[in-house]
């Protein structure tokens, strides 16, 4: 499949800030069930530089404003193929060991609910392969979360979201990790795009799910929002310890205050 990207990111201070630096983690590496086509990053006024790779094998580039700036808009656009691989990771290169990705985080922090669930399903699947296992966590914790658009935000940690019992896709991922690094499974949140969920809807926003690691497969995403492993109507961005950390964009500013943020993702199917 062929997936076309239109993402924007649009920032305003009320007061002018006097100079910003972004990190961006909005190119998509190439792999197995991905290769890009064609894309680019724009910022008018802006200079977007120092593209690296980093560990986890995630393209890293660079945004720097100087002021007065009242307004940053990013733009991506871009075109990408995709096969669906039954959300198994193949051909990503990287560096980091799988046993980074068993350090808690605050937004990762398990709680005696994440606990629980976790050991239940261990229970359940005790004498099963780990992928039974996997597959188990990411079915519980769909089951633990109602998906709820509008009732968590950014800074939602697993523990409040398995204790509310609704999130989004975020707190879904959040809590997989969780529970998965709670049972000695490294795990990873993933950010990206989505093209329609398993209905065959369009969802026009950004995506997250996680990734296990399974010493048989490697890395597997799980995507508990949509009850399902990636396919190829999702395009992966980058991944981290946690959603701040995977964050398709994170920087800093002087001056500028009163931020406002406006995000849009329009994901379509190419002609081509």
């Amino acid at each position: 499949m062929r997936l076309t990207v239109e993402h924007r990111t649009h920032y305003r201070y009320q007061t002018p800030a006097y100079h910003a630096v972004q990190s961006l983690k909005l190119t998509p590496a190439s792999f197995e069930g991905q290769k890009v086509i064609n894309w680019s990053i724009t910022a008018e006024g802006c200079t977007i530089g120092s593209e690296f790779t980093d560990g986890n094998g995630d393209i890293i580039s660079t945004l720097t404003a100087n002021g007065p700036v009242e307004a940053i808009e990013i733009i991506v656009t871009g075109e990408v193929e995709t096969t669906d691989t039954a959300g198994i990771l193949r051909g990503h290169k990287e560096r980091a060991f799988p046993a980074v990705f068993l350090r808690s985080t605050p937004m990762t922090k398990s709680s005696s609910a994440i606990r629980k669930l976790a050991e239940k399903v261990a229970r359940k699947s005790k004498d099963g392969p780990m992928l039974e296992l996997a597959h188990g966590l990411a079915e519980a914790v769909a089951d633990a979360i109602e998906y709820a658009p509008g009732t968590t935000h950014v800074h939602t940690t697993a523990a409040d979201a398995i204790a509310d019992g609704k999130g989004v896709c975020q707190d879904h991922a959040h809590v997989l990790i969780s529970a998965a690094r709670h049972l000695g499974i490294p795990a990873r949140y993933v950010s990206g795009y989505l093209f329609a969920d398993q209905d065959g809807k369009p969802h026009e926003a950004s995506h997250a799910w996680a990734e296990l690691y399974l010493p048989e497969f490697g890395w597997v995403g799980f995507d508990p929002a949509n009850k399902c492993c990636p396919t190829d109507y999702y395009i992966r961005l980058g991944a981290g310890l946690d959603g701040q950390v995977a964050a398709p964009v994170r920087g800093v500013h002087t001056g500028g205050a009163n931020e406002n943020l406006d995000v849009t993702v329009v994901i379509a199917q190419s002609q081509q």
